[in-house]
């Protein structure tokens, strides 16, 4: 558990210390994480199983078909 601890007070140190762009640098990549996992997720990537299908064997169903219909 220590050395849980001491790896967080390593951190934990570090950003404090840490200059004011350095902050800034910081807050411009946590939002532009933010962007691109959660905004970009829901706006360009919806879950099409979940929309197209009902039930989790018709899900099953389609899948399997997908990754063993043969396009040759």
């Amino acid at each position: 558990m220590k050395f849980l601890k001491n790896i967080f007070l390593f951190y934990f140190n570090g950003f404090r210390s840490m200059p004011k762009w350095g902050r800034a640098v910081w807050t411009l990549i946590l939002i532009k994480l933010f962007l691109i996992f959660i905004v970009l997720k829901l706006f360009f990537f919806p879950n099409f199983l979940k929309h197209n299908f009902k039930t989790d064997e018709e899900r099953a169903k389609y899948v399997f078909e997908q990754l063993t219909d043969n396009h040759s």
